[in-house]
């Protein structure tokens, strides 16, 4: 065991303020405030998100997550008449798939969802069928000619977190989306990259910083909370990603000529070590992940993170820690607080240098 084993979940508490909680995307993406901590030095700067390229230099390499969100929340009611809250979690066939479901009873295989309250068509007509259960995920599948993704993209709703009090409007359809995003799977937005826009890439691709992507479909369990008190016992979810050659090359590229490889949110992080973790050089790799970053992990393949604002207690809180160092991270959030910046999803942002800068060289 290491040792940070004993390392307890209490110890990533703080106290947030829940006027804090940003409900809303401002009006302009790179508008957000961005909070830089030199993890090295615990030196803390307030700047703004545009300002991003004063802090790279032409030989950095940033690695995005080109996921894309699916509007993956359903609505439906069963025979019985009971609501039904619907949060696909992994598509599994043109058909079928994983998913959280809400309901004042669970229900059980055989069950029928209707969904045609919300989507306005006839009683019966659109249905799921639960085909089974495992965990706290259930199977589904849909009946009829229509498929999955066409439901999804007629009648699903944007998964807004459960820490957004409101419903999704349209604005969401765009705003909960990079403006790179390519590859549809995930359920939960990789939201450091929201506040990048077009016009902030080119000023990148003017200053000389290459940029590849990694593909990681965030699923829900990322909002899950750690329950154990040792949060070495946690259990990770786990996550499709991919990381190419193409990335790999780039990688290395980058620390031969003396550069920065930067992540672009915890889950370019998690994609970027999990390539990295059976040798401790980065390899292409293809599947589920359930990597999990604490305090005590070496990082094999990053120098700096662009990152919002994480929830207490949370895995990608203590990603972050063990990133620029425990106490320095939550001496950053207390200053965050007290100037009140915005938290989570649609909040603002912050630029983290290595505690242990130059680990790579």
């Amino acid at each position: 065991m290491s040792a940070f084993s004993s390392m307890k979940r209490s110890e990533f508490n703080y106290l947030l303020p829940p006027q804090l909680i940003a409900q809303h995307p401002l009006s302009e993406r790179s508008a957000s405030r961005l909070l830089v901590l030199e993890g090295a030095t615990g030196t803390v700067r307030d700047q703004h998100f545009y300002q991003l390229p004063e802090f790279l230099n032409a030989n950095d390499l940033l690695v995005f997550n080109d996921t894309r969100v699916i509007p993956a929340r359903l609505w439906g009611r069963k025979k019985t008449g009971g609501k039904v809250e619907i949060l696909i979690e992994r598509v599994t066939g043109s058909h079928t798939a994983v998913a959280h479901i809400r309901s004042s009873k669970s229900p059980l295989a055989g069950s029928v969802i209707d969904l045609c309250e919300r989507a306005g068509c006839e009683p019966g007509s659109l249905q799921l069928v639960v085909t089974g259960r495992e965990g706290d995920l259930f199977g589904v599948s849909c009946e009829g000619g229509a498929g999955l993704a066409d439901i999804l993209r007629d009648i699903g709703h944007m998964p807004l977190p459960p820490y957004i009090e409101r419903e999704d409007e349209a604005a969401d359809e765009e705003r909960y989306q990079t403006v790179y995003a390519k590859r549809e799977g995930a359920v939960a937005a990789p939201t450091a990259g929201l506040h990048f826009t077009e016009n902030l890439l080119t000023q990148l691709d003017t200053l000389g910083v290459r940029r590849v992507a990694v593909t990681l479909h965030v699923g829900a369990g990322t909002f899950q909370p750690v329950r154990e008190d040792d949060i070495e016992q946690h259990v990770m979810h786990s996550e499709f990603v991919e990381v190419n050659e193409i990335v790999c090359r780039a990688v290395r590229e980058t620390r031969a000529r003396g550069g920065r490889v930067i992540a672009v949110g915890t889950t370019a992080v998690r994609s970027l070590e999990s390539a990295s973790l059976s040798t401790g050089n980065i390899q292409p790799f293809a599947g589920d992940t359930n990597i999990f970053i604490y305090p005590g992990h070496h990082f094999c393949s990053v120098d700096a993170m662009v990152t919002n604002f994480h929830l207490p207690e949370s895995t990608l809180l203590m990603l972050v820690s063990a990133f620029a160092g425990k106490d320095a991270i939550m001496a950053t959030y207390e200053k965050a607080i007290e100037q009140e910046y915005r938290f989570f999803s649609y909040g603002d942002a912050m630029f983290i240098t290595c505690e242990n800068e130059g680990q790579h060289k």
